[in-house]
């Protein structure tokens, strides 16, 4: 079972990454409602910029990638790095089996929590969905923390080039059974078919699900990303600021190599192509940067303190959203008769951005109240 921690010491540990915390709750915050509050304030607003600044808060319709597609890919990277700040950086021999049995514990629990979230409905054999985000989560850090503790950085590295290479060369050059040849368009790529002839149970498009089957195994390479994150960040031997210049450089590699790979094996998130990873990768390293600079090196804190209240129970704040439909609350409030006052008094679009608002307040203020007794969701 999750565990509720409701010591402080328990919840704040030594090693532990204030900005990762914020950055955790950044990304969860437009899980949250920050994206429904861009759309309705850019609807307000009106104009060629905004409809620009809106399209960012979308997911690309298959091909490109925009700021909404950096939303998951960058908790499976954030998953890989709390992988190793959580053990302590490199395993002995000696802890390896404790550890995977940590981290298949943590996998097993968050997948059963993924299960929950997407039944949708009493009929476990109509709506259960076996893939989603929780459970792509889940797989990728269970991946990535086995091969972790089983091989030493630089296997792990030829390991994550192998990954990104295989997956490229089985959607690249193996023919999809049934279509012809190999190619990269939705619903006749290989990685779809896989989900059409193996996935069970409820798939998000019908035949095929954005975090299917063989997809799962780039997005493994994503948690691997994090993973070198994390050592990084334990190494004793580097300084603050070099830290800090090293995710830059591989942050601006990676995403050279992830635009450049762009030409030839397109950027995709719905099969989450490796020049995907690669983009995901070096957006993530980038953010990770900016945080830590900000937060645990130049001790500017304050701004971001809503988004460690999120970030340090990101769990629970993801699953209440959910579960008590914050959105839904928040329209008791804001619509009927007073939705159509703000919008008389003001501009068409201010009743949805007061329901957005309120939406997220009520988020902050979850969050707020948990960590201000002490109550920390941990699995």
């Amino acid at each position: 079972m999750p565990s509720i921690s409701t010591s402080s010491e328990q919840a704040l540990r030594p090693k532990r990454l204030v900005s990762l915390d914020a950055l955790r709750g950044f990304d969860l915050f437009w899980i949250a409602g920050a994206d429904s509050i861009g759309h309705a304030a850019l609807q307000v607003a009106s104009g060629p910029v905004a409809h620009a600044l809106a399209d960012q808060l979308e997911h690309v319709a298959w091909e490109g990638f925009r700021f909404y597609d950096l939303i998951f890919p960058l908790f499976v990277f954030m998953s890989g790095l709390s992988l190793v700040l959580s053990l302590g950086g490199t395993i002995p021999s000696e802890k390896r089996t404790a550890s995977l049995l940590k981290i298949g514990r943590r996998a097993l629990l968050l997948y059963l929590l993924g299960l929950f979230y997407y039944r949708g409905g009493i009929g476990w054999e109509n709506d259960l969905r076996y893939m989603g985000v929780l459970q792509r989560i889940a797989l990728s850090y269970f991946g990535a923390g086995v091969l972790f503790v089983l091989l030493k950085p630089r296997h792990l590295l030829y390991t994550l080039v192998g990954i990104l290479l295989g997956y490229w060369a089985l959607i690249a050059l193996v023919p999809v059974p049934g279509v012809g040849p190999a190619n990269y368009n939705q619903g006749t790529n290989l990685a779809h078919w896989v989900d059409a002839k193996f996935l069970g149970g409820k798939k998000w498009n019908g035949t095929h699900d954005p975090e299917g089957l063989l997809s799962t195994l780039p997005a493994i390479g994503s948690a691997i990303l994090g993973v070198f994150a994390g050592l990084l960040m334990v190494d004793p031997s580097k300084t603050p600021t070099k830290r800090v210049q090293l995710l830059l450089i591989i942050g601006i590699s990676l995403l050279l190599t992830g635009y450049l790979w762009g030409f030839s094996f397109p950027i995709i998130k719905g099969i989450w192509t490796s020049s995907y990873v690669c983009v995901a990768g070096g957006w993530s390293l980038l953010l990770l940067a900016l945080f830590y600079w900000l937060i645990d090196i130049r001790g500017w804190s304050g701004w971001a303190q809503p988004f460690i209240w999120i970030g340090m129970n990101s769990i629970a704040i993801y699953m209440a959203c959910n579960i008590l439909e914050l959105g839904r609350l928040a329209k008791r409030i804001t619509g009927g008769e007073v939705g159509k006052t703000l919008d008389s008094l003001f501009r068409s679009g201010t009743s949805d951005l007061a329901t957005a608002l309120v939406a997220i307040g009520f988020c902050f203020a979850l969050a707020r109240l948990l960590h201000q007794r002490k109550i920390f969701l941990r699995i």
